[in-house]
């Protein structure tokens, strides 16, 4: 009668482990589903035509120097911690083209992992 005890016990435990675990899978598939809605629901508020980052270089922890496009007009900010201050305005011309290149071809465009990887990969050098 014990050893019938014992075994009803386990086999409960096991069927409450196994329920716990579908839980647990169904709450991450829930978070995962989630988390995508909401990363693409934010890029799409997020996605304008006027207003593009060109460039970034970092000064130092909380500084930084941007080339930003406000519709046709390119022009150099500075981003401090608390402050944003304008430089001076730049042509066409007296950027660099690739960036140009790049960031005329990466508008509305989202390019996916591996062919980031494949970028990544072709840059290393050949042993």
């Amino acid at each position: 009668m014990i050893l019938l005890e014992v075994r009803t016990g386990s086999v409960s435990n096991f069927f409450q482990l196994l329920g716990v675990l579908v839980i647990f899978v169904m709450v991450l598939g829930l978070t995962y589903l989630t988390t995508k809605w909401i990363a693409s629901y934010q890029k799409g508020r997020s996605f304008n035509k006027n207003l593009q980052v060109v460039e970034t270089l970092k000064l130092t922890t909380n500084k930084y120097i941007q080339i930003i496009r406000a519709g046709d007009a390119y022009m150099a900010i500075g981003i401090g911690k608390d402050e944003i201050t304008f430089l001076t305005m730049l042509t066409k011309e007296q950027l660099n083209a690739e960036s140009l290149e790049e960031l005329e071809n990466s508008s509305g465009t989202v390019e996916n992992f591996s062919e980031v990887l494949k970028k990544f990969k072709d840059h290393l050098p050949k042993k």
